[in-house]
C-alpha cells in the first residue's frame, strides 16, 4: 500500500463534469474514462458531486456510484468528493459513504438551505467532521448565502473541523488576512478566473474547473503560477481567462461542458433545470475555446 498523501487536497483536483447519455442517465463507463484521463493529463486528482458535477440533481444511488466510479478509476488517494447537503446528518453520511469507499478527503459548503448564522455553520462542519475523513471547506457566498470569512474559517480549522478552503468569493485579498489568522489552513483557489493572483498568494492547490477540457495546458498554468515562473504563467493565463471567467458565471457546467465536445471529449447536455446555453453565450465559448485549441492548449 503506497503512503497516503498528508495533503491530499493539495495540486490540481478537477470539479469533474459529469457526462450523461441521451436520456439524461449518467454514463458511468465515459466518466471512469474521464477520471482516468485527467490524471494522466497531469491533473493530481478529482472533484466527484461539485457544482460542476450537477450532485444536486442526482439520486442518493447516482450519487454514491458517481464515487465509486472514480475512486475505481484513479484510487481514492486522487478522490476528494463534494458532500453537501440541506442536513448536517445527511452531509455527514456522504463523508461516511466517502470514508468508506476509499476517499482521502472532502469536500464541505457551509449549511446551504438557508442564510445560516456563524454558530450553525461550526456546528454543521462538527457534525460531518465526526465522520472521520479531512474536510476542506468549500467559501461559496454567491451560491449558498453564507460567507466562510477568514475569522470564521481560523475558528473552523481550530477546532481541528477543516483542513483547507476552496474559496470562491473571488476576493484576493482574503488570502492574506486567511494566512495571518490560520498559517497552516491550506487555501485553495475555488474560481479559475483568479488563479494567478490566489498562486501569487500563497495557494496549495486549485479545486479546477476548465481542466475538464483543457487538462494538460491548464496543469501547465498552475505548476507556473505556483512555482514563480510568472512569465509562463502570465501567458498562459491570459491565453486561457476568456475561458476560465465562464467559471464564476451562472452558466458554467454548459460552458465547460460545450469547451470539452470542442475539444473532442464528450460533455453533452445538462439536467434540467439547467437549460443550454443561449446562441451568443455559445458562440462567444465556442470562438475563445476554438483560439485556445489553434494556440496549441487543447
Amino acid at each position: 500500500m503506497p503512503t497516503p498523501h498528508p495533503h491530499p487536497w493539495r495540486g490540481v483536483l478537477v470539479a469533474t463534469a459529469l457526462p450523461l447519455r441521451d436520456d439524461l442517465s449518467v454514463d458511468y463507463d465515459r466518466y471512469a474514462e474521464h477520471c482516468a484521463w485527467l490524471v494522466g493529463n497531469g491533473c493530481d486528482g478529482v472533484v466527484p458531486n461539485g457544482s460542476l458535477g450537477e450532485y444536486q440533481v442526482l439520486t442518493p444511488e447516482e450519487r454514491a456510484k458517481v464515487v465509486e466510479t472514480a475512486v475505481a478509476a484513479v484510487g481514492g488517494a486522487r478522490v476528494m468528493p463534494g458532500v453537501a447537503a440541506y442536513g448536517s446528518a445527511e452531509a455527514r453520511r456522504w463523508a461516511e459513504q466517502a470514508r468508506d469507499a476509499g476517499c482521502a478527503a472532502v469536500m464541505l459548503l457551509p449549511p446551504n438551505a438557508y442564510r445560516a448564522d456563524e454558530r450553525s455553520v461550526l456546528a454543521h462542519y462538527a457534525e460531518v467532521a465526526k465522520a472521520g475523513v479531512p474536510v476542506v471547506a468549500y467559501n461559496n457566498p454567491i451560491d449558498t448565502k453564507v460567507d466562510l470569512v477568514p475569522e470564521l474559517l481560523a475558528k473552523l480549522h481550530g477546532e481541528g473541523y477543516v483542513q483547507a478552503v476552496k474559496e470562491f468569493s473571488g476576493d484576493v485579498r482574503r488570502a492574506y488576512r486567511l494566512a495571518e489568522l490560520a498559517p497552516e489552513l491550506d487555501l485553495l483557489i475555488g474560481a479559475d478566473d483568479v488563479l494567478l493572483e490566489l498562486a501569487i498568494a500563497g495557494a496549495k492547490g486549485w479545486v479546477a474547473g476548465y481542466p475538464n477540457a483543457l487538462p494538460a495546458a491548464s496543469v501547465e498554468l498552475y505548476r507556473a503560477a505556483v512555482g514563480g515562473d510568472l512569465d509562463t504563467a502570465k501567458r498562459l493565463y491570459g491565453q486561457l481567462h476568456p475561458l476560465l471567467r465562464w467559471d464564476s458565471r451562472v452558466e458554467f457546467v454548459q460552458a465547460i461542458k460545450l469547451s470539452m465536445d470542442i475539444v473532442g471529449r464528450h460533455g453533452g447536455a445538462c439536467r434540467p433545470p439547467r437549460v443550454p446555453l443561449l446562441p451568443e453565450q455559445e458562440a462567444t465559448v465556442r470562438a475563445a475555446t476554438e483560439k485556445a485549441v489553434a494556440a496549441g492548449l487543447a
